[in-house]
């Protein structure tokens, strides 16, 4: 009976969700948006309104499938031009696309809380009809968004999170890596189980650069998304710019071409033929290749005995998340020719990191663990346990490990002088702008908040600074090097240590005084990076213990005190920012440093913050000047294994794991 569902089962799902996959293409009318501010009727705008929607329904039934058009007003009243769009789904027919819109059309033209509106947009599941009377066109637009979860839950909600989040970020990526101009659209699917799958989409209009486009996407998924449907078995959420959605059945059409059909053929005894040839070689093929497929099942299923027995013994119950995240040995040698010197590219208490180039083209780095280090044995564990139950777009991307009976190997995406230490404080790169700093401000807070309350159980980091948080080539930001996190329950404010790691000058007061950590010890750490990332400058007492006369917090908070907060700021920014932006995020980072931690805020609030600048902050007490009321030599020798003196000006890390040396390329 068992061996009867194996094929019975299958089919009744692909056969019910190729039913729901035709029922989809069905036009549904989704959501609307209609400004408030109203023209007046039978006015020019209304006329030049009427003439922008025929343009779009004309453009729609060309087989057109983004279109935008500004129809002018007149020279004595410009307020009457009008400007428009509309986009289809990349996946759906010409026709549909063109019934698509002029409903969109006709809804807003017609529909009482839109027939007089200066802007509105309409969302449809196969198109988006929007206009306004000013000029949005290569422009993000993250408001007028609309969610839609699906009202039914998956049992398991933590590793479908997982899924969800991981193959939509990547549908994200194919979407925003096609040119300006170009359909940046985009659909991914992966399987959930034997029997289910994943089925995700991804589009922007198509005249948003790359980096806006993936902003854009990002903010839904990181922000929205968590919000409203986190576990839920399907979800859509819809913005002017962009759209994302999920699903356990295909929602949308597929994008390749049906093959060809066979010639029929024309005789009784051409198909006699045929079918005497087709056995005489089909059936050896199929006979060998089943032989083949059997021997390598065999030897893979002994290898993989060795491979689970070593999981087991290392970590227990947990092994089994872990299987599909294993690389053999020789694959990691061939890849960095077999940890050669000129693949390494650094070392640290852990261990040496060696550059790699796996078989399929992925750049890796390789941090391969010393045998001599017992703590780097602790740590191996650590950081796979964590990072394979995070996998989260704001962590650096973690490939897996190798385990063997003498190496214990870690593997990740090799993103070479890419950390946000290299881009602030080396004198020869090129500085970044006040746009670029704003947005890893936002998305180093997006992914602390995930570790702190979106994640199944809540993370301490305790060693945020600027050299773990690594930059992809659009700038976005990922937490990296979790050897030194904890986890801690949800309803759990806090936890204690007698070994007290980290790096010197990012860490809280309460921790390196008491040993003390929570989650207000890495909104710490973020306060401060938030001060080097504005001010361009290195908290000297990260990199100087014995100086405190004027460390960065006595620094900002003179100048705040002063009413000039402006000063502070990166001579290398000039004059490309936003004064209102700055002094906000100079405002935040000083909330952060409090040395009062229940005073401080949470990274919610943080993020809160800066999305909505009509949020007023709390008011602002001291920052936690500790240095100058502690033992500095106390709390360097805590749990240190360095020889590194109290008076050496050396860059210092308490724990040994918290400084690689880099060598040049």
């Amino acid at each position: 009976m068992a061996s009867y569902l194996e094929y019975v089962i299958p089919l009744i799902l692909l056969i019910s969700l190729n039913f729901t996959a035709t029922k989809a293409q069905s036009l549904s009318y989704q959501y609307q948006v209609c400004s408030t501010n109203k023209f007046t009727p039978n006015s020019t705008y209304q006329t030049n309104l009427r003439t922008l929607f025929s343009s779009l329904s004309s453009e729609a039934s060309n087989s057109v499938e983004f279109f935008n058009n500004t129809v002018a007003g007149t020279k004595t009243n410009p307020s009457d031009t009008v400007y428009g769009l509309f986009m289809c789904r990349g996946d759906i027919p010409s026709d549909l696309c063109s019934q698509c819109v002029g409903n969109g059309t006709q809804r807003l033209s017609t529909h009482e809380d839109c027939s007089t509106a200066v802007a509105a947009v309409v969302y449809y599941d196969q198109c988006i009809v929007r206009y306004s009377n000013r000029s949005f066109f290569s422009v993000v637009t993250m408001s007028a968004g609309y969610v839609l979860p699906s009202p039914i839950n998956m049992t398991n909600q933590e590793s479908f999170k997982r899924l969800v989040y991981d193959t939509l970020n990547k549908t994200a990526d194919d979407a925003a890596d096609e040119p300006t101009g170009d359909k940046k659209f985009a659909t991914r699917e992966t399987n959930i189980d034997e029997y289910q799958k994943l089925y995700c989409l991804a589009q922007c209009t198509p005249d948003l650069s790359l980096r806006d486009c993936r902003s854009c996407l990002e903010s839904l998924i990181n922000s929205d998304l968590p919000r409203c449907c986190a576990g839920t078995q399907g979800a859509r959420v819809l913005y002017p710019n962009c759209v994302i959605r999920y699903e356990i059945y295909p929602f949308y059409r597929s994008l390749t071409s049906a093959p060809a059909q066979p010639p029929t053929a024309k005789s009784g005894e051409n198909k006699k033929g045929r079918s005497r040839t087709i056995i005489l070689v089909v059936v050896p093929i199929v006979i060998l290749v089943t032989l083949c497929t059997f021997c390598y099942y065999f030897l893979r299923r002994r290898a993989r005995k060795t491979r689970k027995s070593l999981l087991r013994e290392n970590f227990g119950e947990e092994s089994s998340i872990l299987e599909g995240l294993q690389f053999d040995l020789a694959t990691i040698k061939v890849a960095t020719n077999n940890f050669s010197h000129e693949n390494k590219i650094g070392k640290g208490g852990f261990g040496e990191v060696y550059k790699g180039l796996l078989p399929d083209g992925r750049h890796i780095a390789v941090k391969r663990l010393s045998t001599s280090s017992r703590q780097g044995s602790v740590e191996f564990k650590n950081e796979i346990l964590l990072i394979a139950k995070l996998q989260h777009r704001n962590l650096v991307e973690f490939l897996g490990f190798c385990l063997e009976e003498e190496e214990k190997i870690l593997i990740y995406e090799y993103v070479p002088n890419r950390s946000l230490d290299y881009f602030l404080f080396d004198t020869q790169q090129q500085k970044l702008s006040w746009y670029e700093r704003y947005k890893i401000i936002g998305g180093t807070a997006l992914g602390i908040l995930y570790l702190h309350e979106y994640s199944r159980l809540k993370i301490i980091h305790r060693d945020l600074k600027p050299s773990n948080i690594l930059l992809d080539e659009s700038m976005n930001p990922k937490i990296s090097d979790f050897g030194l996190a904890r986890i801690i329950d949800i309803d759990q404010n806090r936890a204690e240590t007698d070994r007290i790691v980290g790096t010197y000058g990012y860490m809280s007061p309460e921790y390196a005084m008491l040993g003390q950590f929570s989650e207000k010890s890495d909104v710490f750490s973020f306060g401060i990076i938030i001060l080097e990332i504005i001010t361009g400058k290195k908290n000297a007492s990260s990199y100087e213990p014995h100086y405190v006369e004027e460390g960065l917090m006595t620094y900002v908070w003179r100048h705040w005190k002063n009413q000039t907060p402006l000063s502070i700021l990166d001579p290398n920014m000039k004059e490309n920012y936003f004064q209102t932006e700055v002094i906000r995020c100079i405002e935040i980072g000083l909330l952060c440093v409090q040395e009062n931690p229940n005073i401080r805020p949470t990274m919610a609030d943080v993020v809160s913050y800066l999305n909505n600048h009509s949020l007023k902050l709390s008011s602002l007490q001291e920052p936690a000047f500790y240095l100058h009321g502690i033992d500095k030599k106390v709390v360097m020798q805590e749990g240190s294994s360095s020889n590194i003196s109290g008076n050496s000006s050396t860059p210092f890390s308490v724990n040994e794991m918290s400084i690689s040396k880099f060598y040049p390329r």
